[in-house]
């Protein structure tokens, strides 16, 4: 289930990206084994202030049973001329593997072009991600090919990602 962040979910969030900081750190810089409250808060008071302006729509992963915080996904760098947007996902260590987060592409997917009337979503993958690899193809997104230098790396360095696209029509 996804649900835009609460206050509430700061610790739940903290101890989710400590828990994964070694799977999910290769990927995204911010994903360190010292991840803090205040960056948890600094990140919740993000997404609020993206949510307010229309910019930016993170959502949290939920068990829909339990509650239990999974993940993250969200929709971001909306371009504003053209009905493209970026969509992104991490999830937990300990819930990895049981489909989480093509469920969370498929609902943000669903939320760009029905609620937010885009035409086109784009999941762009470090290359060698091969986790977040198999979840675009599991979703049915298109693959468009290997972008060079596309994105920054956790070194710092600009490394080359996979361009994958779902449209509206």
């Amino acid at each position: 289930m996804l649900r835009p962040y609460r206050p509430g979910d700061l610790p739940d969030l903290v101890a989710a990206v400590r828990e994964s900081h070694v799977s999910i750190g290769r990927w995204m810089a911010w994903a360190h084994a010292d991840f803090s409250t205040s960056d948890g808060a600094a990140w919740l008071d993000h997404c609020a202030r993206g949510w307010q302006s229309g910019t930016a729509f993170e959502f949290g992963i939920f068990d829909r049973d339990t509650g239990a915080f999974i993940g993250a996904g969200g929709l971001n760098s909306l371009h504003p001329v053209h009905p493209f947007c970026n969509l992104g996902y991490w999830v937990r260590s300990a819930c990895q593997g049981q489909g989480a987060a093509s469920a969370a592409v498929r609902a943000l997917s669903r939320h760009a072009f029905e609620r937010l009337k885009l035409a086109r979503v784009e999941i762009v993958v470090a290359d060698g991600n091969a986790a977040s690899l198999a979840v675009a193809r599991r979703c049915g997104a298109h693959y468009e090919g290997l972008l060079r230098q596309r994105i920054r790396g956790t070194d710092g360095s600009a490394w080359d990602a996979h361009m994958f696209s779902l449209t509206a029509a």
